[in-house]
């Protein structure tokens, strides 16, 4: 039986919608009702903010652009559906775990949780190296962003570099407050843009964007492991995880509520997964030209109206700001926490040292960091996993 993309979409969309509606409890009329077991109309907000700045968080301007899902994904063919599978339960799981561990032992950075969970040497490397990364990541985007508004717009690259500087640190005065607030505007617009793209491709592209086409599109023929697409998703998962956890444990202590929490994670897991599916099949679908952009997912919006592109443009800077904000916010609680260092200061500090940095430039920058951190940030959630393991034993 042939199976299409279209048609697998469909069915789990109306398998969400059918779950949904037969959770519903009306108990309390006209101002709250009851869904996944038992959570109010009240606290959905908060389920969908911790679902968006989960999605936010990860997305970033690489996996907005297509370049990272090429890269970890799409090169290893047909094969990297089931890595993004891989993914979505990594997710789930580690996000979980993360959730718990900082609500029972009441955390507050991601420090705090490293400190907690691996407390001795590695510990303070990976400690070390993740504040690094953080720090060197809000540097990434702001080069990003001016290499952006210059390639496009002609716009000069150190004013592309202010304008986000500017405006993250607009958002970032607002604390958590503001965090949540960009997400919430930022992920439904990159899910209505990557949704219109995917849909156009669909329409204009039927026989590339088929189950047959993609399961004989091109593979990276320099791979010299059987099955390395299963190695390079828990890299790239390992290495989001890592990351996240900057935003994850100052969210928990804001929230508060582990079922919400968990409810927003898998909620947001399922939502990244599914974008992540859209994007690859499109970029398999166009398969070996892809690898010859920086910014693959455009070459793709190049084949529609310029509208479309600009639109995707848009997106893909909205989820830098998103990105360098969940970077510098991650870091400024944990100096906030750490050494005493006010919020706003420290987000200020920050934001100093990361503007010389981005002069690197934007390409060099992610060829010098990416590999090593995600190496180091897999090594951590498995020790992660093991902590949560052996102290849920000890408890029962």
């Amino acid at each position: 039986m042939k199976i299409t993309i279209h048609s697998a979409i469909k069915k789990l969309s109306t398998y969400l919608i059918v779950f949904l509606i037969f959770h519903l409890d009306y108990k309390y009329k006209y101002t709250s009702y009851y869904i996944f077991g038992g959570i109010s109309l009240k606290d959905l907000k908060l389920v969908f903010q911790a679902a968006t700045v989960f999605v936010g968080t990860i997305v970033g301007a690489g996996l907005a652009s297509g370049q990272e899902i090429t890269q970890f994904f799409s090169t290893y063919g047909f094969a990297s559906f089931y890595g993004l599978l891989v993914c979505a339960v990594f997710y789930i799981i580690i996000s979980s775990i993360i959730v718990s561990v900082s609500l029972k032992y009441n955390l507050n950075s991601y420090t705090d949780l490293i400190t907690l969970v691996s407390p001795g040497l590695f510990g303070k490397i990976t400690d070390f190296f993740t504040t690094f990364f953080l720090i060197s990541g809000a540097a990434i985007i702001l080069a990003g962003s001016g290499a952006l508004l210059y390639q496009h717009f002609g716009i000069p690259k150190f004013i592309g570099v202010i304008i986000m500087a500017i405006v993250a640190l607009l958002t970032l005065l607002k604390d958590t407050k503001g965090l949540l607030a960009i997400n919430s505007i930022i992920v439904p617009s990159l899910i209505t843009i990557i949704v219109t793209v995917f849909v156009l491709s669909l329409l204009f592209s039927k026989n590339t964007m088929s189950i047959e086409f993609m399961k004989n599109a091109p593979i990276n023929k320099n791979l010299i492991i059987k099955n390395q697409w299963i190695i390079s998703s828990l890299v790239y998962a390992g290495f989001n995880m890592l990351s996240c956890s900057g935003v994850l444990v100052p969210i928990s202590k804001e929230i508060k509520k582990k079922r919400i929490l968990i409810c927003g994670l898998i909620i947001g897991s399922l939502i990244l997964t599914l974008i992540a599916f859209l994007i690859n099949s499109m970029l398999i679908s166009n398969t070996p030209e892809i690898f010859k952009y920086e910014i693959p997912l455009l070459f793709v919006a190049s084949k529609f109206t310029p509208l479309i592109q600009v639109l995707l443009l848009c997106i893909i800077w909205c989820e830098m700001f998103s990105t360098e904000v969940s970077d510098i916010y991650s870091v400024g609680k944990t100096l906030e926490n750490k050494y005493n260092i006010p919020y706003k200061r420290g987000v200020i500090l920050i934001l100093i040292i990361a503007l010389p940095i981005s002069q690197i430039g934007f390409k060099q920058l992610i060829t010098l960091l990416y590999p090593g951190f995600g190496i180091i940030s897999l090594v951590f959630i498995i020790k992660c996993v093991i902590f949560f393991c052996k102290t849920n034993k000890s408890r029962n």
